[in-house]
């Protein structure tokens, strides 16, 4: 039996074939929990009037923030299970390169770590460095 964490466990074909499937199992998922999220609000929301957007209201901190996004989850709101499936949707290529990174670690590739690990702090740096506190 190979260790996990050898070089000849992963293999580059092998590797390739789980980051596709990550990235294909990501879209499915991310897509599905949006879909039954807007199913669930147009089930309570598709009776009501169409709202008066003249005047220009914005969203609360329910939905642009991981706190009220996760707690609306957790309490089954229909809008922040949509913006939870985009959520996923966002973190599915970036849990693609973490995982890269990974692999890049485990053949001790240097000049790909370098890069794999530039990209993903600069994506976590521009999705971090805004957010409100």
């Amino acid at each position: 039996m190979k260790k996990i964490l050898s070089k000849a466990y992963w293999v580059d074909r092998d590797v390739e074939k789980l980051v596709g499937l990550q990235l294909r199992y990501g879209v499915i998922i991310s897509s599905l929990v949006v879909l039954a999220g807007g199913a669930v609000y147009l089930f309570q929301q598709g009776h009501i009037v169409v709202p008066d957007y003249t005047r220009f209201i914005g969203e609360g901190p329910g939905y642009t923030s991981f706190n009220g996004i996760f707690s609306g989850v957790a309490h089954l709101q229909a809008k922040e299970f949509i913006q939870f499936g985009v959520l996923l949707l966002i973190a599915t290529p970036i849990l693609r390169i973490a995982f890269s990174l990974f692999a890049f670690v485990l053949e001790k590739d240097k000049l790909y770590i370098g890069i794999t690990l530039l990209v993903l702090c600069v994506i976590l740096f521009s999705m971090f460095g805004g957010l409100k506190v």
